[in-house]
């Protein structure tokens, strides 16, 4: 485990000197001399400090008073201790390896604090000794990360996986760069962890947000791909300066404007930041603040008004990110598919050009997963922020944490949950869970049935998916306008395959529109689905329909352009039967493993024409 500290925040010197700076401080300014008002020539009213007759200062005995108690408090404070010298005496020097640039640093011997001198040769000394194993944690700054690897070198002794923490990563993205090369080099046994670090105090995710930024900015000059700067370390929501962010910021504006932010008022942040966001007539303005601006003035803050600003930012950026994943134009660049195989079971030429030779292509991809169910000792250790919950319809164990709240472009705010599986991480409305079957149970209660869910998750699973590779501009305007994100992942035989993902019945049409006169030929299972997990409506023969709706805050399978003799045939098949606002519909169970059957069987009697994919959101 790898830490990197800023050395300009925790000097030695610094801690040792600190309190002396502050008393010596208030001995010299803090005001003790009495002042007296006169008039001048003008009739001005002024005031002046008093003297006596000698021509002496007049000091008052209350401010001396006020003035040598606060001094005296202070004096009796214990030191504030910096980040490096925490660590130093919560592990001791015998486990945390120090490669920094200081000379002097205090540590603890005992139930006392020594200043210990530092020669010029301790860093080698100390990265040796986490290098060959007798040191367990490592500790380094700016001044130990040039020139130095701490990496799981497969010739040191020392080849644990790193968990690098990245503490205050200060402003320059190169230098952030340097530091996390130090762990992650060639040779190694297993790439390191990165974990930035940040505190409760919201406006620190503005240095990380100036960070993140600078990193994808980089990684999209040098490498041509965004992700590869910031090496996955950051979030999408970490970056306070990104599309997403200008738009939840001048939403957040448009709240202030309104009142719908709880907390605080247009007037009380216009009052604390010297922001204006008003004209004359008391209108918003058409030219807001820029982002930065506004986080910069934030920073300046009170800690309570600091958070509360941030929480509602955050929510409305949250919402923005959230949507455009949900509407597949969240882009994040080129993205790696990770699992334990790839095979490619069907290839099919889209299109020739005779002129270059080129072709795009469709693969049909057999992804193959090792599932890796969450363990009973790991969801009762997430018991103490959360709860243990048992479905007495489904008979399923869950955890319940808390989740992030969404606040909506109306201002109304959207409390949620998160329900944690053995194989899933759900997160609905509280609205949406107090209408549920769920309910809270003891350990005892709990344990079997999530070790039984446990028994019953297969070592491995299996899926397919269809993805264009080749030559993509040609026909780029006639693939789906959603989701859009490209993709590269390669196969068991080597192949190194770049394209886009497409769905199947994307797919369908987009060969009909190109003429080939080739079909996907989607399975029920496939057909399932498509419509349950992607929304795509099917065609069948007989005027049918089937889409998905959202029935009571949940997604159903529902059928439509029946008539009313089909009913009975229709319900023998499975589907059932509900009577809605006084109008009988029909829907394909989607609890358990009976919707494909039932669709199957369906899809016998009239068979699908067509597969017509979700528009995007």
């Amino acid at each position: 485990m790898t830490r990197r500290i800023n050395p300009l925040t925790i000097p030695t010197r610094h801690n040792l000197h600190l309190g002396y700076y502050v008393l010596d401080y208030l001995g010299h300014s803090f005001p003790t001399q009495l002042f007296e008002l006169y008039s001048d020539a003008e009739g001005n009213v002024l005031s002046r400090p008093a003297v006596d007759e000698d021509g002496n200062p007049v000091i008052s005995r209350e401010a001396v008073e006020r003035r040598d108690r606060m001094i005296e408090h202070l004096a009796s404070l214990p030191p504030v201790q910096g980040a490096l010298d925490q660590l130093l005496h919560r592990f001791g020097t015998d486990l945390v390896a120090e490669v920094t640039g200081r000379s002097k640093r205090i540590i603890r011997r005992g139930d006392r604090l020594c200043v210990e001198n530092r020669p010029a040769s301790a860093n080698y000394a100390e990265t040796a000794a986490f290098m060959d194993d007798d040191k367990r944690i490592l500790v380094f700054s700016d001044a130990g990360g040039t020139g130095r690897s701490y990496h799981a070198d497969l010739a040191c002794r020392n080849q644990r996986q790193r968990v690098h923490y990245l503490l205050e990563p200060g402003w320059r993205a190169d230098a952030a760069i340097q530091g996390l090369g130090r762990s992650n080099r060639t040779n190694q046994k297993q790439p390191p962890v990165f974990r930035p670090v940040a505190t409760d105090v919201k406006g620190e995710k503005r240095f990380l947000s100036t960070i993140a930024r600078r990193l994808d900015t980089l990684g999209a000059i040098t490498r041509g791909q965004r992700q590869t700067g910031g090496q996955g370390l950051f979030r999408a929501d970490d970056n306070l300066e990104s599309l997403y962010a200008k738009a939840a910021l001048r939403n957040f504006y448009q709240l202030l404007h309104a009142g719908k932010i709880e907390g605080c008022s247009l007037t009380a942040l216009q009052d604390a930041t010297g922001l204006d966001l008003t004209d004359e007539d008391g209108s918003l303005r058409e030219e807001l603040p820029p982002i930065t601006q506004f986080l910069n003035r934030v920073l300046a803050l009170r800690i309570d008004l600091q958070n509360t600003l941030f929480a509602a930012f955050e929510q409305l950026l949250e919402t923005r990110i959230e949507g455009a994943i949900a509407a597949g134009t969240f882009d994040v660049g080129v993205e790696t598919l990770i699992a334990e195989g790839f095979t490619v079971t069907e290839r099919r030429t889209v299109c020739n050009y005779a002129a270059t030779g080129a072709e795009t292509r469709c693969y049909r991809v057999l992804q193959k997963n090792r599932n890796r169910p969450l363990s009973l000792a790991e969801a009762l250790a997430l018991r103490t922020p959360g709860r243990l919950l048992i479905n007495d319809q489904s008979h399923r164990a869950a955890v319940q944490i808390h989740a992030s709240s969404l606040m909506h472009d109306d201002g109304r705010v959207e409390a949620r949950t998160r329900l944690i599986r053995p194989m899933l991480r759900e997160t609905i409305t509280v609205e949406q869970f107090e209408h549920s079957h769920w309910r809270q149970a003891a350990v005892d209660e709990f344990t079997p049935l999530w070790e039984a869910e446990c028994a019953r998750v297969p070592e491995f699973s299996e899926s397919s998916f269809h993805i264009i590779t080749g030559l993509l501009l040609p026909i780029w305007d006639r693939l789906p306008a959603h989701d859009m994100r490209v993709y590269r992942f390669e196969t068991d035989d080597g192949e190194r395959v770049i394209g886009r993902l497409i769905s199947p019945e994307a797919l369908s049409a987009l060969y009909q529109t190109l003429g080939t006169g080739a079909s996907t030929g989607l399975s029920p299972d496939e057909s399932w689905r498509a419509v349950l997990d992607r929304g795509a409506t099917l065609d069948l023969a007989g005027g049918l329909q089937i889409r998905r709706s959202l029935v009571m805050h949940a997604y159903r399978v529902e059928l439509t352009g029946y008539t009313d003799g089909a009913v009975p045939q229709l319900k023998a098949l499975g589907l059932t039967s509900e009577i809605i606002a006084w109008r009988l519909r029909l829907f394909i169970p989607t609890a358990g493993d009976r919707g494909p059957a039932i669709l199957a069987a369906l899809l016998e009697r009239h068979p699908l024409l067509r597969a017509n994919a979700r528009a995007a959101a």
